[in-house]
């Protein structure tokens, strides 16, 4: 009998113990997360919890809207470069650049290269560079001096780290709205990507049909004429259109502990994120930007900047749109392959990424 109950304590303690470890790994991956997850699709209401197109429009119109704010960025600008895009007639795309205190090099490889102001000379281009503040004295005295030579700087009252990536997309818009307001098109975008200028302007004029109106010209107006599309010759965006575009995703929350992503129940209870574009390469239609900045508003803070500026756009109604020209990983580079690509990530090193945008620039596709 004795024995009977050694050999059923063994097992007994076995059970536990698998049992434990089971517990364990199940909490660690996130799968009683999942399981306690609300529905997206039948259950979701982000704070604020209403209809807010009507003060939306009312902020643009600068009223007072009928239904307080519950979130302000109200940003101070340290260097606000107001006068960027001053007195500029038909200003065409505006590169905002997310830029870290340190990266002097990466930022001066773009100023030579896609975010050269003058690349085309019938084409009004600006660019900037967001930064936030950070501890290092004498980094921000290099700062002041780049911001000095270069006029292009825009630093907020942020602490510029990972996790404030969303006070420096918003300060972005605000920026935006508040100093540079009669642009078409506005790209945030990453300072380690490469980015084609000559694509995003062509992906911009038919956006839809890119690159395919590229490849065959004719033979797409001969489409539009038998699907009796009315024709636009210029292919020119309506200016009312709200574009938001980049690489879209209609992904899951990371439940497991481990992840650098984790985001608990309590934080955000949804079992998906509204549909979102990469935070790295994002193009907004100035109609587009100018409704997701009043937006914010109304749109309870959010620490992952893409999924926010998801959640401003779920808010107005505005559904992104997918292209694959825009890489959010690295695209392997080879000479011929990189002829439509309008953004790719992975350029950390700066002699490269001018290197590839040098070579594209001579085959005519940057």
């Amino acid at each position: 009998m004795r024995r009977v109950r050694k050999i059923l304590s063994k097992k007994a303690l076995k059970v536990l113990f698998l049992v434990t470890i089971s517990f364990y790994i199940f909490y660690v991956f996130g799968v009683f997360h999942h399981i306690l997850e609300k529905d997206f699709y039948t259950d979701f209401h982000y704070p604020y919890d209403g209809n807010i197109e009507e003060v939306i429009m009312q902020l643009k119109n600068n009223q007072t809207p009928s239904i307080p704010p519950l979130n302000s960025y109200n940003f101070y600008f340290y260097k606000s470069c107001d006068n960027k895009c001053r007195n500029i007639n038909d200003l065409r795309l505006v590169y905002i650049v997310k830029s870290a205190p340190q990266h002097f090099e990466r930022r001066l490889a773009i100023r030579s290269s896609w975010g050269f102001q003058r690349r085309f000379s019938d084409v009004e281009i600006r660019t900037v560079f967001l930064i936030g503040l950070q501890q290092a004295a004498t980094i921000q005295v290099s700062i002041n001096e780049e911001s000095e030579r270069f006029n292009d700087i825009v630093q907020a009252n942020y602490t510029d780290s990972y996790f404030n990536n969303t006070f420096k997309t918003m300060s972005g818009l605000e920026w935006a709205v508040k100093h540079c307001l009669n642009a078409k098109f506005y790209m945030i975008v990453d300072d380690d990507y490469y980015v084609s200028t000559k694509n995003v302007l062509r992906f911009l004029r038919f956006p839809t049909h890119y690159p395919q109106y590229l490849r065959e010209p004719m033979a797409n107006l001969k489409n539009l004429i038998q699907s009796r599309v009315p024709l636009n010759l210029e292919l020119e965006l309506n200016d009312n259109v709200r574009l938001y575009t980049g690489y879209s995703f209609h992904s899951a929350p990371h439940r497991h502990l481990t992840s650098k992503w984790y985001i608990s129940l309590k934080e955000y209870p949804w079992h998906l994120w509204p549909p979102y574009v990469s935070g790295g390469a994002m193009v907004f239609s100035n109609q587009a930007l100018t409704d997701m900045y009043y937006a914010s508003f109304y749109t309870l803070h959010f620490r992952f900047d893409d999924i926010y500026v998801g959640l401003l756009a779920y808010k107005t109604k505005i559904e992104p749109f997918h292209s694959e020209y825009f890489h959010f990983t690295k695209k392997s580079y080879y000479k011929f392959n990189y002829g439509y690509v309008v953004a790719s990530h992975g350029y950390e090193d700066p002699k490269e990424m001018v290197a590839v945008w040098n070579e594209q620039k001579s085959l005519g596709n940057a």
